[in-house]
């Protein structure tokens, strides 16, 4: 039965049973210096006449500034000012650090959909190599999940009756789950302008072996259209704004059809799950009985429906909860359908991450291109937390943040070390030896 893809856990279980020889472990720069390359063919909009610090060494800086705990522009600046013994390793000429205002005025220039397509190029290609070192190849679904998010602080309000002012930042998403990296960061003024700037991105995606997810705003014709012609599948929620349509769902899943699936038991899957001091139980029932939907035909790829219900009993109450859903879908398959649903909590959790542990809810830059340039730089950090994590036992994504707060080269130097080929490949023959060994 074909899968979803799993290499993320499998890098991580990997990172687990290798074991870096401490007296060869180095400030690995070439590591470092590759975010440059990757960067450095952005356009730099400055006046070249006027022009103090080259925009590689700002990038360069503001990126190290981040995964060392920074959470806005003035952070940032502090870390310059700082840390200029150890960025002087990596930036010739460096001796005057750029204020904060320098930081915010140029990544206000940027153009975020370029850079966040180069930030997240340097993940991908240091992921590939991690993956090619390690013997790591993935078979399956590759899981991509779509959603926008609000930036809660990044808003003004005016006074008057009227009320009025600047609405808050809104980004779209478009997250690999499957490897835990934002492929692309997307400034949308407005939540309904979340379907036309979705589609325009996935058509220019190659989605052979994807299942692409998204939530009920992006239930549209017209992007499963782009999916399913893009060579992907597609797992969507269906919901009140296509009230026909819900409703039409909803009604044909009655008592007796669940039954009645249940009773087949192929397009049935349920199992239970303890988290958090609660008991969740999880239900998928799949038809492919899809027929009698008159419109079926306007839906590209369209070949079942699902109805998802999930009960929750609070361990510590008693207390029990129950909520249903529908999705609409291109696969027949129950197990991967409910895998590809649970998965899209992913892109959630990346919005999570993002206002609890990188502070995006307290960060009050209104420029749009500024805050969403910062937001990307956030995104890889999260994402090299994560690798991090298995070195580094008992560490959450706030433990290590604040672990790089306290010590960041010390920290740069372990989260450099996964990125440097030499010394994985050097860790990788040392397991094996040792394996040999105890045999």
């Amino acid at each position: 039965m074909v899968k979803i893809q799993r290499p993320i856990i499998l890098l991580r279980d990997a990172f687990k049973k290798l074991d870096f020889d401490p007296e060869k472990k180095r400030v690995p720069k070439r590591a470092l210096l590759r975010f440059i390359s990757f960067v450095e063919d952005l356009d730099d909009p400055r006046l070249k006449s006027i022009t103090t610090y080259p925009l590689t060494d700002i990038l360069f800086i503001a990126f190290l500034g981040v995964l060392a705990g920074c959470s806005n522009w003035v952070d940032i600046g502090i870390f310059a000012d700082l840390k200029k013994r150890y960025l002087k390793k990596f930036l010739k000429g460096y001796k005057k650090a750029p204020s904060h205002d320098t930081f915010r005025r140029v990544f206000g220039l940027i153009d975020p959909v370029r850079f966040s397509e180069a930030v997240s190029a340097f993940l991908v290609e240091n992921l590939w190599a991690m993956k090619e070192i390690l013997g790591i190849e993935a078979a399956g679904y590759r899981l991509i999940s779509v959603d926008g998010k609000e930036a809660n602080g990044t808003g003004r309000k005016c006074g008057g009756e009227d009320g009025g002012g600047i609405p808050n930042l809104q980004t779209l998403n478009i997250y690999d789950v499957t490897n835990a990296v934002s492929l692309l960061s997307v400034p949308i003024s407005e939540k309904t302008n979340e379907i036309p700037v979705a589609q325009k991105y996935l058509a220019e995606m190659q989605l052979k072996d994807c299942i692409v997810t998204f939530d009920a705003m992006n239930t549209q014709k017209d992007t499963v259209k782009v999916i399913a012609k893009n060579g992907g599948e597609y797992v969507g929620g269906l919901k009140g704004n296509h009230e026909l349509f819900h409703e039409e769902v909803k009604l044909y899943f009655d008592k007796e059809t669940l039954a009645d699936i249940r009773k087949g038991k192929k397009n049935y899957y349920t199992y239970t799950e303890k988290a958090h001091n609660r008991l969740e139980k999880r239900t998928f029932y799949l038809t492919t009985d899809i027929y009698w939907f008159e419109d079926r035909g306007l839906w590209i790829g369209l070949r079942a429906f699902i109805c998802y219900d999930k009960t929750t009993e609070d361990l510590a109450t008693g207390k029990k909860t129950s909520e249903r859903w529908f999705y609409i879908t291109s696969l027949t398959d129950v197990v991967l359908c409910a895998d590809a649903i649970r998965g899209h909590w992913g892109v959630e959790s990346l919005h999570w991450h993002l206002d609890t542990n990188f502070s995006e809810d307290d960060n009050t830059t209104s420029d749009k291109n500024a805050f969403h340039n910062l937001s990307s730089l956030n995104k890889i950090a999260l994402s090299l937390y994560k690798l991090m994590q298995p070195t580094h036992k008992g560490y959450s994504v706030r433990s290590l943040r604040q672990a790089f707060r306290l010590d960041c080269e010390k920290m740069f130097s372990d989260l450099l070390t996964l990125l440097d080929e030499d010394l994985l490949t050097e860790a990788v023959e040392g397991s094996k030896k040792m394996k040999n060994y105890l045999k």
